[in-house]
């Protein structure tokens, strides 16, 4: 991941919480709390407060875009490479794609994992939770930069 689009969602998610002091339970503005003293502050958004950054960026990024479907896209990419229909014996017209998933899934599912991989080395797409959700890269190009 981008060292850059990270920091720019960090910025994001600095604009879009408050400090909160937990121990007093009110906000700091200044990065102080006015009655403890204390800059061990949280970050509060209307979701509630928690330290760090990361849970307000995951939360922005699941409100404001849209995760990419894997399935759905891996599928279109193997539409685009082999032809739409494939004749197995006297069985014609069948989807090449259906064919392929229930025939072999582990090899489906192998193809499709080579296929994230290289998407996501190529910067088209870019995952912040290990790889469980992806989004396009130009989307959270766009939103960091907002």
């Amino acid at each position: 991941m981008s060292t850059e689009i990270q920091n720019q969602l960090h910025q994001l998610a600095l604009k879009r919480s408050a400090p909160f002091c937990y121990s007093c339970y009110r906000k700091a503005p200044t990065g102080t709390c006015e009655i403890c003293g204390s800059d061990d502050l949280m970050r509060e958004t209307e979701n509630g407060c928690e330290y760090g950054t990361d849970w307000i960026i995951e939360s922005i990024l699941a409100t404001e875009l849209t995760p990419v479907d894997l399935d759905e896209e891996f599928e279109e990419f193997v539409r685009q490479v082999y032809d739409e229909t494939t004749t197995v014996g006297w069985m014609t017209n069948l989807d090449t794609v259906t064919v392929m998933k229930e025939m072999d899934p582990v090899a489906w599912d192998c193809a499709q994992s080579e296929w994230v991989d290289q998407e996501s080395s190529e910067g088209t797409i870019i995952s912040f939770d290990n790889g469980s959700t992806y989004y396009r890269h130009e989307e959270v190009e766009k939103l960091a930069a907002t």
